[in-house]
C-alpha cells in the first residue's frame, strides 16, 4: 500500500531513522570542527617550533658576525625554495632586506609572537600581479588603478616572531599559513564528504529496510482486519526470518489458535446444552405434568418430588462439570497447586471405590508404591482419577474373563504415568477413542450405564491444566487410560 511522505514521516520507523540521522549528523559536524581545529593547532605548534629553530640559528649568526653576517644569512635563506618569511627593518619600520615586500599595519610595532595571523605580500608579487592584470585587461588600465587594486588585496596569511636587535633594528621570522589552511580545507572536505556519504547511506538503508518493515506492518494490519472481520482461521504472516516481526506474529498466531479453540469449545458447550440437556429437562416436565394430572396419594407426590430433586441434582452436577471444564481449558482456576504425592492419591481413590468394585464383582488392583511427586492440585487430580476408575469399573463388567481394573504408577523419563486399565470390551476404533474425551460423547449405544459423558472430558481438562496428557490406548482386551504428568524436580 503506497504511503505519502507525510504519512511515512508519521511512522515510528521514519521517526527513528530521522532521529538517528540527526544524531549522526550532529556528531559528524562536531567531529569536523574538532579535527580541523586539532590539526590546525598541531600544524601551528610545528610552525612555531620551526620558527624558534630559525631564530636560534640567526641568533648564532648575529653573535658570530654581527649585523653584516645576519643580513647575509637572511638574504641567503630568503632566496631558498619554500623559504620562511625573513625581514630586517630599521627603527622606523622601513624594510631593509628579506623576502617580504609589505606587511599589514602594526605588525612590526609589537614584540614577540603575533597575536593573530597577519596578511603580507612576498617580494616581487606586486610586479607579477600587475603583469597578470595587464594581460587580462586588453584596454590597458592606468598604473595608479593597478597599484590601488593591488594594495587593496590582502595577500597571504602568516604568523611570525618579531624581535628587536641590540641596535634597535627589527627582525621578523615567520611562516606562511597556506599549508595549515590547505590541510584544514582538505580535512574539512574529507569529513563533509564522509558526512554526505553517511547521510546518503542512511537514506538508502531507511528506504530499503524501512520500506520492507512498512510492507510487513501493512500485511500484518491487513491480516488483522480480516481477523477482526470474523475470519478466525486467518493468521498473521510469518516470513521465516526469525526477527521481531516473526516472533510477534508467531505469538499472536498462537493466541489466535487458542482463541479459536476456546470459541469452538464454547460453541460445542452451547450445542451440547441445547441437545443433551433437553432430554432430562423434558423428563422433569413430563414427570411434573403426570403428577399434577389426576388424583394421587401423598406418597405419590412425595416420590415425584424426590425424583425431581434427584434429577435436578444430576443436572446441577452436569452444569458444574461443564463450568469446571471451561474454566480449566481457559487456563484459569482458583485452585491452588502444591506438591502432590500421586501414590497417596491413588490409594485414597482405590480405597473409596473398593466397595463399588466389590458390589459389581470387579477386582480392583493397585501397583503404586514409591515416590511419585508432581506439582498440581490434589482435589482435581483425585476427581480426574475417580472419573476414570468409575468408568473402568462400569465398562469392565461385560468382560469375558473375571472383570478386573488395575491402577498403576511408573516413571518414564521425565514423566510420571498413572494408568487405569480394565479387561472389558474397550474401544477398538481409533476415531472413537479420540471422540471419547469430547463433551457429552457416550459411545455406549444402549445408554444402559448412568452418566452424562463428561467424565473423560473433565479428566482431559484437568490434565491440560497440569501441563500433562490424557491418552486412551487399547489394553487387549479392554482399555487403558494413561495420565502423564511432568515429574516434579526437587532441589
Amino acid at each position: 500500500m503506497a504511503l505519502s511522505l507525510p504519512a511515512i514521516m508519521r511512522t515510528t520507523a521514519a521517526r527513528l531513522s530521522a532521529l538517528y540521522f540527526l544524531l549522526f549528523a550532529l556528531c559528524a559536524v562536531l567531529l569536523v570542527f574538532y579535527m580541523t581545529s586539532l590539526s590546525a593547532r598541531m600544524l601551528t605548534g610545528q610552525t612555531q617550533q620551526t620558527i624558534n629553530d630559525e631564530v636560534l640559528g640567526l641568533a648564532r649568526a648575529y653573535q658570530s658576525g654581527g649585523l653584516p653576517r645576519l643580513v647575509r644569512v637572511v638574504e641567503q635563506r630568503s632566496r631558498q625554495p619554500g623559504a620562511n618569511l625573513y625581514l630586517i627593518a630599521d627603527v622606523n619600520g622601513q624594510i631593509l632586506t628579506g623576502n617580504v615586500q609589505s606587511l599589514a599595519p602594526g605588525v612590526l610595532e609589537t614584540d614577540g609572537w603575533t597575536t593573530e595571523p597577519f596578511s603580507y605580500r612576498r617580494f616581487g608579487e606586486g610586479e607579477l600581479e600587475r603583469q597578470r592584470n595587464q594581460a587580462s585587461d586588453p584596454n590597458g588600465a592606468q598604473p595608479g588603478e593597478t597599484e590601488i587594486q593591488s594594495e587593496g588585496e590582502k595577500g597571504h596569511n602568516a604568523i611570525a616572531l618579531v624581535l628587536r636587535l641590540p641596535n634597535q633594528m627589527i627582525m621578523l621570522v615567520g611562516r606562511d599559513l597556506g599549508e595549515p589552511e590547505r590541510f584544514r580545507a582538505v580535512v574539512r572536505r574529507a569529513l563533509m564528504l564522509a558526512l554526505g556519504m553517511m547521510g546518503l547511506g542512511g537514506l538508502l538503508i531507511w528506504f530499503l529496510v524501512g520500506r520492507a518493515a512498512l510492507k510487513r506492518i501493512d500485511s500484518v494490519s491487513e491480516a488483522s482486519r480480516r481477523i477482526m472481520g470474523g475470519d478466525l482461521t486467518g493468521r498473521l504472516p510469518v516470513t521465516g526470518a526469525g526477527d521481531e516481526f516473526d516472533r510477534l506474529s508467531e505469538n499472536l498466531n498462537t493466541m489466535l489458535a487458542r482463541i479459536a479453540t476456546l470459541n469452538e469449545g464454547l460453541k460445542q458447550v452451547s450445542d451440547n446444552i441445547a441437545h443433551d440437556l433437553k432430554t432430562p429437562l423434558t423428563r422433569l416436565r413430563n414427570r411434573a405434568e403426570a403428577t399434577l394430572s389426576g388424583k394421587h396419594k401423598t406418597t405419590d407426590y412425595r416420590q415425584a418430588l424426590e425424583g425431581t430433586i434427584a434429577e435436578s441434582d444430576q443436572l446441577i452436577k452436569t452444569f458444574n462439570a461443564i463450568l469446571m471444564i471451561s474454566r480449566l481449558e481457559a487456563g484459569y482456576s482458583s485452585e491452588s497447586t502444591s506438591k502432590v504425592d500421586l501414590a497417596a492419591a491413588v490409594h485414597d481413590v482405590v480405597e473409596l471405590y473398593e466397595p463399588v468394585a466389590e458390589e459389581a464383582s470387579v477386582v480392583l488392583e493397585t501397583a503404586a508404591d514409591g515416590n511419585f511427586s508432581v506439582d498440581g492440585n490434589r482435589e482435581l487430580i483425585g476427581q480426574a482419577l475417580s472419573n476414570i476408575v468409575d468408568n473402568a469399573i462400569k465398562y469392565s463388567t461385560d468382560a469375558t474373563e473375571k472383570p478386573a481394573v488395575r491402577v498403576a504408577l511408573q516413571r518414564v523419563g521425565h514423566e510420571i504415568r498413572l494408568s487405569v486399565s480394565d479387561n472389558g470390551h474397550g474401544i477398538p476404533d481409533d476415531a472413537d477413542r479420540a471422540r471419547a474425551t469430547e463433551r457429552f460423547v457416550r459411545l455406549e449405544k444402549s445408554r444402559s450405564q448412568p452418566g452424562s459423558g463428561l467424565g473423560l472430558s473433565l479428566a482431559k481438562a484437568i490434565m491440560t491444566f497440569h501441563n500433562g496428557r490424557l491418552e486412551l490406548l487399547p489394553a487387549n482386551p479392554g482399555l487403558s487410560v494413561i495420565m502423564s504428568f511432568p515429574a516434579r524436580e526437587d532441589h
